[in-house]
This record gives structure tokens, C-alpha cells and sequence, in this order.
């Protein structure tokens, strides 16, 4: 296709055409961030066949869907509509197969191949999303890893050119910056997050990541007011209230959160997607009266489209999560139970979380439903599942610690609730309400008097490890330091009498890090962080824990004037 210099009455009317169909499109985005799910695929089915962006956001609304439910019909579904939609975009592509778009001369591409392109890396990506969920062997890794390869590199050829002076600004100009946004801040944020083991490979394959370049260029695309607002707007906020939380030091960043998400608020105040990460926000800040609120506000927001229960499912964890803080033992159970009836994700962990509640309760106090923890427990390892070809690690933790049920008198986990919400950097949501620390602290206290009173076993020292901790976390959380880091200094201490529970070490290095940073003791804290990162490998949860060493370092680097204290870095 020749560029609009050399046919102006033709590349006009494509430009007209190319303008109607993105607004239409954000007329769809409107009507799917309102909550009206199914006019916004009746209003993007008819021309996904023909026009670039209706079958790439067909698509992506599909694979919002399939990735949410986890059903393999949703996900074969959602793939093999991302496969029509890239070649309905190769369509629109120029045709020498080759992307060169830096110069300004009569070979450069027209508006529409510009986003041809856009629409194309953006279709690669979501299809290797889905290519590592649907399949499990080497051959789909490697087919993703391609698709991946492919969508950064024409990503960061668009980069450039938007960025150079000779650059052709179309009508529509803004979409096309708001997809390379997109693109590059996606890939830099992710790959920031790395640890530096995993990064050093991906460098060598010619990937490279920057945590502020990325997060910058995510803000401008949230804030741009162009067809991917929203995709910028949803990955920055998974980053600020979960990523950044779960997978990083604890704090989260959730005054980032708050300002991205107030203008999307007032446009869309019933909006399900934006009231659920509203309650994200007030969670992470210890608000979970006014977080169980807002999930269920959110619940009660979208009752019209009843095929997405997938996004009821993502209230129904959080607010499993909120009644746990508050040692609402059958509330979480609840929420739980219905996660285990209705959700694909993984069964395995809710069935395991379901039997945890239920071993918090006193011996005494009736179970609802009939249901019997010790059951539950036991039931846990045949709901295993592989998820692009592995296991969850949550779900292989959830089953390693329910084998000790099997015996025929098994001895009871003493705090598994608490456990698994160490997991997801709990303690640190807790932190800033002290009736909350307070109340844990006395399950702690509880659950340790019940260990020293019951006999000897093979176990002891697993638990009685898991449970100094967990009181560690809460000592700190209380502002007892020296009590705190006493407690994460026998855990390591006890390194050679654990027989299980292996992961308590590099943990506890973890806490005593980060304890130490909080107290301006940064070079024991690197030496900690190192020995964490180093001296310990095939533990549970190793890439959780790596990742939150990672974040640790990283935090350090940022902090720390004398770089010169950091070279390990």
C-alpha cells in the first residue's frame, strides 16, 4: 500500500474508516466498563471479520473471559478467535514482511499500516498468554516464546519511529501511541520484576526491563484517553494492589493506585472491574469493613452478564481474605466453599483452604455443610492440575502440607489458615490495624500452648518453627523489633533439625531483611538477602520468595547512596 503522499483521495477514505471503527469500539469499551457485557460483544461481533481493532478487542474480551474461568473450552474458544483477529490485522499489513519504519521516504507506511502493526504485536502477545495456558508440552512454550519474541521486537521498532521527528502523525495518531504504550511499558514492567538470574537469560535473548520507563509509559497510556486506557489502567493496578504487594516487600503502592483509579471511578461509578481494585486499595490499607463493601458492591454490580461469575469469583478470594484477617473463620469458609463449587482455578486450594477453616474452629463447634476438615484435607491431592504444563506452587504447597492426613491418626496442622496467608503477604495487609496483629497474636499464642502440651513428634520442630514466624511478623507489626528478629533468628537457627517445612529458612533471612532495612541496617540486610538468594534452592514457594528477595535488593539499590555496598546487586 503506497503512503498517503502518493494517494490521497483513497488513503482519506481509509482514514475516515479507520477513525469509525475506533470509535466504535470505545463506544464498546464504554458499554463493557459500564457493565453492559453483552452490547459490547454485539456491538464488536459484526465487523470483527473486517475491521483490525473490533477483532482485536472481540478477542480480548474474550480472553479476559477464558483467562478468569479457566475453562478449556473458553480458553480453545478465546485462542482461535486471537488467531482470527492477527490475521484479519496481517490483512492491513504492508506486504514485504519486513518491519522498517524509521525513515520518512515514499516506502514509509500509511496510517493504517501503522496500526496494522500495533494491532498485530498486541494479537502475538494475548496468543502466547494463551498458548502457555492451554498447552503443556515444550513444542507450545516454545511456539509462545516465538509469539513473544516476535510482538517485542515490532513493539520496540514502533517505539522508535513514534519517537523520531520524521514520524507520520495521522488523524488517529494518539491510539497508535496509546498501543506502543501499552506494548512497551507491558514488557518492561514484567520483565523489571524478574529476579536477576531469570533477567540475565532474557537479556541474552534480547529482552531488557525497566521498572520507572515501563510504569511511566503505562501512565501515559492510562491517561490518554485512547482505546488502550483501559489495558494500561488494569495492568498498572494489578501491579500497585497485587504484584507489587504479593511479589514484592509488602508495602504495595496504594496512593498510585488511588489517583489512577479516582477519574475511572467518576466515569464508570458502578463499574465491577474498578470497584473491585477500589477494594483492593482499602484493604491493603487495613480498611476491610470498607473493602468487604466494595466487593460486595461490586458482586451486586454485575448480576447481567452471568457467564462472567469469573469476576465474582475474584470478589469471592478477597473477601474469603478480609473475614480471615478478622478471624471470621465460617465467613472465609464460605466464600471458600463457593470458590471450590463454582471456580476451575484451582480446586486443589480451595478445597485445602475450606479444611483449614474448618481445623481453626473449636473441636466442639459444629462444621457447616456436615463437612469434616480431616475429609477435606485428604481430599485435597485429586483436584491437582497443570497449568501450562506445571502445577500451581500454591496448589503444590496446599497438597504437600494435606499429606500428613492421610495417616489413619493424623497430627492436626497448627495454624494452616495463617500459613497460606503468609503467602500472600497477609501480615503486612494487617499491619496497620493493631486490633488485627493483636487478634493473630492470640491464635499464635493459642496454637503454641496446644504444641508444647501434645507430645513429641516428627513434625514438632516444623511447626514450632512456622509458628516463631509467624509471631515474628506480628512482633514486627507491633513495633517489637529485638523480639521479632529473635524469633526469625531461631527458625534459621533450627535450620538442620527441620524436616519439611524447608522453606522457613530462606523466609525467615527474608523477614530479617527486611526488618533490618525498616531499622537502617542495610548491609546486614544485603548479607541476608544474598545467603536467601544464593545458599538455598527446590523449596516450597522458591519463586515467590525469589521474587520478594528480588524486590528487596532492588528497594536496597534504590535507597542506599553508597552504591558501593550493593556491587552484588
Amino acid at each position: 500500500m503506497s503512503s498517503g503522499k502518493n494517494a490521497p483521495v483513497s488513503e482519506n477514505s481509509r482514514q475516515i474508516s479507520l477513525q469509525a471503527c475506533l470509535d466504535e469500539c470505545m463506544e464498546a469499551l464504554d458499554l463493557f466498563l459500564n457493565n453492559h457485557f453483552n452490547e459490547s460483544l454485539d456491538k464488536l461481533r459484526p465487523r470483527s471479520k473486517e475491521s483490525m481493532y473490533h477483532a482485536l478487542i472481540y478477542a480480548t474480551v474474550l480472553e479476559m473471559q477464558a483467562m478468569m474461568t479457566f475453562q478449556h473450552d473458553d480458553i480453545v474458544h478465546a485462542g482461535n478467535t486471537m488467531k482470527s483477529a492477527q490475521e484479519v490485522c496481517q490483512r492491513f499489513r504492508k506486504k514485504s514482511g519486513t518491519l522498517r519504519i524509521r525513515g520518512a521516504n515514499d516506502d514509509d507506511l500509511s496510517e493504517e499500516q501503522l496500526h496494522a502493526e500495533v494491532c498485530y504485536a498486541e494479537c502475538l502477545l494475548h496468543r502466547a498468554a494463551l498458548t502457555f495456558l492451554q498447552d503443556e508440552n515444550m513444542v507450545s512454550f516454545i511456539k509462545g516464546g516465538i509469539k513473544v519474541r516476535n510482538s517485542y521486537l515490532i513493539y520496540k521498532e514502533l517505539h522508535t519511529y513514534i519517537q523520531s521527528d520524521t514520524s507520520f502523525k495521522g488523524l488517529n495518531h494518539k491510539h497508535l501511541e496509546g498501543g506502543v504504550s501499552f506494548g512497551i511499558g507491558a514488557f518492561n514492567l514484567t520483565l523489571s520484576l524478574f529476579p536477576a538470574r531469570i533477567l540475565k537469560l532474557l537479556e541474552f535473548a534480547g529482552f531488557s526491563g525497566d521498572k520507572e520507563f515501563g510504569i511511566s509509559q503505562l501512565n501515559a497510556g492510562a491517561t490518554s484517553h485512547t482505546l488502550r486506557s483501559m489495558l494500561c489502567a488494569l495492568l498498572l493496578l494489578c501491579f500497585y494492589t497485587f504484584l507489587s504487594f504479593i511479589l514484592g516487600t509488602g508495602e504495595g503502592e496504594v496512593e498510585e493506585a488511588e489517583r489512577l483509579l479516582k477519574p475511572f471511578l467518576l466515569r464508570y461509578p458502578r463499574g465491577a472491574i474498578f470497584l473491585f481494585f477500589a477494594g483492593r486499595a482499602e484493604e491493603i490499607k487495613g480498611n476491610i469493613d470498607e473493602a468487604v463493601a466494595l466487593f460486595e458492591d461490586g458482586c451486586k454490580a454485575q448480576q447481567v452478564w452471568k457467564q462472567q461469575v469469573w469476576f465474582h469469583h475474584m470478589c469471592y478470594w478477597e473477601l474469603m481474605w478480609c473475614f480471615t484477617f478478622k478471624r471470621h473463620w465460617k465467613m472465609a469458609y464460605f466464600y471458600a466453599d463457593l470458590l471450590s463449587q463454582e471456580s476451575r482455578w484451582s480446586k486443589a486450594m480451595y478445597v485445602y483452604m475450606k479444611a483449614a477453616y474448618l481445623s481453626m474452629l473449636p473441636d466442639a463447634e459444629s462444621r457447616p455443610f456436615g463437612d469434616n476438615e480431616v475429609d477435606l484435607f485428604r481430599q485435597v491431592p485429586t483436584y491437582k492440575q497443570k497449568i501450562a504444563g506445571k502445577s500451581p506452587p500454591t496448589e503444590k504447597f496446599a497438597i504437600r502440607k494435606a499429606r500428613r492426613y492421610k495417616a489413619i491418626n493424623p497430627i492436626r496442622l497448627p495454624v494452616p489458615v495463617l500459613e497460606m496467608m503468609y503467602m500472600w503477604n497477609g501480615f503486612s495487609m494487617i499491619s496497620k490495624r493493631p486490633e488485627l496483629t493483636e487478634g493473630m497474636m492470640d491464635t499464635l499464642l493459642e496454637a503454641e500452648r496446644t504444641l508444647q502440651a501434645a507430645p513429641e513428634n516428627e513434625y514438632s520442630v516444623d511447626d514450632t518453627c512456622l509458628i516463631l514466624l509467624l509471631k515474628g511478623l506480628c512482633l514486627k507489626n507491633q513495633g517489637q523489633m529485638q523480639a521479632a528478629e529473635d524469633c526469625f533468628r531461631q527458625v534459621y537457627s533450627s535450620e538442620k533439625k527441620l524436616k519439611f517445612d524447608h522453606y522457613l529458612v530462606p523466609n525467615a533471612l527474608l523477614e530479617t531483611s527486611l526488618l533490618y532495612i525498616d531499622t537502617g541496617r542495610k548491609e546486614q540486610a544485603i548479607k541476608l538477602l544474598q545467603k536467601a538468594k544464593n545458599n538455598y534452592k527446590e523449596y516450597s514457594m522458591e519463586s515467590r520468595t525469589q521474587f520478594r528477595v528480588h524486590a528487596a535488593l532492588i528497594k536496597l539499590k534504590a535507597d542506599t547512596s553508597d552504591q558501593d555496598e550493593i556491587t552484588a546487586l
